[in-house]
């Protein structure tokens, strides 16, 4: 029992601390807000004037509430990347060797630092959703209601941030460098982001495209986000059951992996 309790009050004195170095660099908080918000002002105000009212699943031609739920997942996919990336300064300033230097085992500064990377996508992510529900000329359905959307909504930017965390320490256990950190991680999330239906429609895509958006996790996020809010019938592209049950398995699978390399990585 009191090795339970060190243990989380290690994961939550992390936490806190890497909170408030998130908090101090106002930089990248301003910025994961304002980058969604401009491609949600540019973007979907300059397609929207090109589309046909009947266009593909997109409702009555209002690309800029179709595309808002895709701007949400977008904000947590970025945020996570940036937060996970803590891991490798402070490895190179010296700060993981003192940590590791603790009775704490390595999957607890692990663990620890991943929660924080989770909880700052997911208040980013929400923050976004908040706003957009006020910018006049975003029209979200909310066919579940008000408050089972916004539930849906809550649990599908934690799963998804839970999804993308793992994924990172999972990526991070395994390279040594941040750059190579980034570039893997640009290289696979930019793709995944571009086919997660996240910009444009699955159905408009051709054949072999679609299914590599099928087989994509990001995919499942974004159908959440946009069955919580945005889409027409309740019923969304997979179900918000489905898509809930990929994200958490995946998850759990990608901080299984990771944490299970703890030892060697650190």
């Amino acid at each position: 029992m009191s090795s339970l309790r060190g243990a989380t009050g290690a994961c939550l004195a992390l936490l806190d601390r890497d909170l408030r170095a998130f908090l101090r660099s106002r930089s990248q908080v301003y910025s994961s807000v304002l980058l969604p918000l401009m491609l949600l002002a540019i973007l979907g105000t300059g397609v929207s004037d090109g589309l046909e009212p009947s266009s593909a699943i997109i409702r009555d031609g209002d690309y800029v509430s179709y595309l808002a739920p895709g701007m949400i997942a977008m904000t947590a996919l970025f945020s996570s990347t940036f937060s996970s990336a803590s891991f490798y300064r402070d490895r190179d300033n010296g700060v993981l060797r003192t940590l590791l230097a603790s009775p704490h085992h390595a999957r607890t500064i692990l663990l620890g630092k991943s929660l924080a990377a989770v909880l700052i996508g997911s208040v980013q992510a929400l923050a976004i959703l908040g706003i957009a529900v006020l910018v006049p000329g975003i029209d979200f359905a909310w066919q579940y209601g008000w408050l089972g959307g916004a539930a849906i909504a809550v649990a599908g930017v934690l799963t998804l941030n839970l999804l993308l965390s793992g994924f990172a320490l999972a990526v991070s256990t395994r390279i040594r460098s941040m750059q190579g950190f980034h570039l893997v991680m640009n290289l696979v999330l930019f793709p995944l982001l571009f086919l997660s239906g996240a910009f444009f429609p699955l159905d408009t895509l051709p054949d072999w495209l679609r299914i590599l958006g099928w087989l994509n996790p990001l995919t499942y996020a974004v159908d959440l986000l946009q069955t919580s809010a945005y889409a027409a019938s309740n019923e969304g592209f997979f179900g918000p059951w489905i898509d809930l049950a990929v994200l958490s398995a995946l998850a759990l699978l990608l901080f299984g992996l990771a944490l299970g390399r703890a030892p060697k990585a650190t």
